[in-house]
């Protein structure tokens, strides 16, 4: 659909909380975070492997094939080192990339903050959160619209949940 000259995009689109398009209003801002995905799964932030991590996980989405191994390090309680290696779809790719974006050299408790409001987002059903957890999300609000497909959850969830087991094998190994 093209906009009229001198439209603003997304203009007459049904509106959601904060105005922004509702779920399933086909918007520039949609294609914008259709194009961060797609940028991210091709040149893809992070990827690689460290040399001995603190922690590392391995998970599989036995739905659908995708799997990643992320690796951390983490020193004074801050994510010093992240890195991932897997293989899936562009969402999967695009998550793992963005999270490494987002966690690496951050304090593991606001990495931690990031996972669990990420988590939140993506279990949101394709509906933004509060303004202040949509800002901390920065980029990674780009995944709004993941929610409303259920396949496609545990895709974009998947390094966020090897971050976790990562973390915490960092931390039981410090302990």
């Amino acid at each position: 659909m093209t906009e009229p000259l001198g439209a603003k995009a997304g203009e007459g689109q049904p509106r959601g909380e904060r105005g922004f398009p509702a779920a399933g209003a086909s918007t520039a801002m949609e294609q914008l975070y259709q194009q961060v995905i797609l940028d991210h799964s091709r040149a893809r932030s992070g990827e690689g492997e460290l040399e001995a991590p603190d922690g590392e996980s391995f998970q599989v989405n036995p739905t659908c094939g995708d799997e990643c191994t992320v690796q951390v390090r983490v020193a004074d309680s801050v994510v010093d080192s992240l890195a991932w290696t897997g293989k899936g779809c562009s969402i999967s790719q695009a998550s793992l990339s963005l999270m490494y974006e987002m966690v690496d050299g951050e304090p593991v408790a606001e990495a931690e903050k990031l996972a669990e409001t990420f988590r939140e987002l993506i279990h949101n059903r394709g509906q933004e959160l509060e303004e202040d957890k949509m800002d901390l999300l920065d980029d990674l609000g780009a995944f709004t619209g993941v929610g409303r497909y259920s396949a496609r959850v545990k895709c974009a969830l998947l390094g966020w949940m090897a971050l976790r087991g990562a973390l915490a094998q960092a931390q039981h190994s410090q302990a």
